[in-house]
């Protein structure tokens, strides 16, 4: 998994009605883009994540170029 910052992070709920949850790459602490990342959900709970199978990165376009 690569991301940059200011890149969003989603983690889908692995049971049913389980809520997804959404949150703003503030560092990367990996090399290369690699985790583990520091994030800060829409809540506002910050943690260091390394992206398990349930996690997708929504790449911003304008990081990409």
């Amino acid at each position: 998994m690569h991301a940059t910052v200011g890149e969003r992070l989603i983690i889908h709920g692995k049971l049913v009605g389980q809520a997804t949850r959404r949150g703003e790459i503030l560092e990367i602490r990996g090399e290369d883009g690699g985790p583990p990342y520091l994030v800060r959900f829409d809540d506002g709970h910050e943690t260091l994540l390394f992206p398990g199978a349930d996690c997708e990165i929504e790449h911003d376009e304008q990081h990409a170029s």
